[in-house]
């Protein structure tokens, strides 16, 4: 079996600066933002924008694009954390979850709305816009500002796993594996 890489930068720990201490009251105590909270700027930005808060789309399809988001970029971290933290809360079936890290994601029987995330989802990957056709599918299904919240979380969900690939960041305990 390969030996992991070490994580590349270290999480910090307590005593945390005051601005981070309160944000800590509110966010688990992952890695990712242990380590961003290393430095209270980076850390506020991150954290500040991370769109999980209640917005425009459903908690079902935000987990469902940053599930297939995280899968695309290999991120077994973040796939792991969404998939044990909020994929129940989501209403995501075991199926369903497994199918965010099928290689024919887009065959699984979703409901419309979650088959165009998945198709969303795949076409910014590979080229980062989308055509006519499935612009039309996202505009059927969803309101412009739904639509703006997913490309915008589809963007946000890419630098994540940036971070935690590069990163080299174990899976949080307990936290399931994409290869799992």
């Amino acid at each position: 079996m390969e030996k992991a890489m070490p994580v590349r930068i270290a999480p910090a720990s307590a005593p945390w600066s005051p601005a981070v201490a309160s944000a800590f009251e509110r966010l688990p105590q992952l890695q990712l933002f242990r380590v961003l909270a290393r430095d209270e700027r980076l850390f506020s930005r991150f954290v500040g924008g991370g769109l999980l808060d209640p917005g425009h789309i459903s908690l079902r399809h935000r987990e469902l694009a940053i599930l297939r988001v995280c899968a695309l970029n290999g991120s077994d971290y973040e796939w792991g954390v969404h998939v044990g933290l909020l994929s129940a809360a989501a209403g995501l079936t075991a199926a369903e979850v497994s199918a965010t890290a099928a290689t024919g994601a887009q065959d699984h029987q979703w409901i419309a709305q979650d088959g165009v995330i998945i198709r969303l989802c795949d076409a910014l990957q590979s080229r980062c816009d989308i055509d006519e056709e499935l612009w039309s599918d996202l505009a059927g299904h969803f309101d412009e500002m739904a639509i703006l919240e997913l490309l915008m979380l589809i963007g946000k969900y890419r630098q994540v796993c940036i971070l935690t690939n590069a990163l080299k960041l174990d899976l949080e305990n307990g936290m399931p594996s994409i290869c799992s």
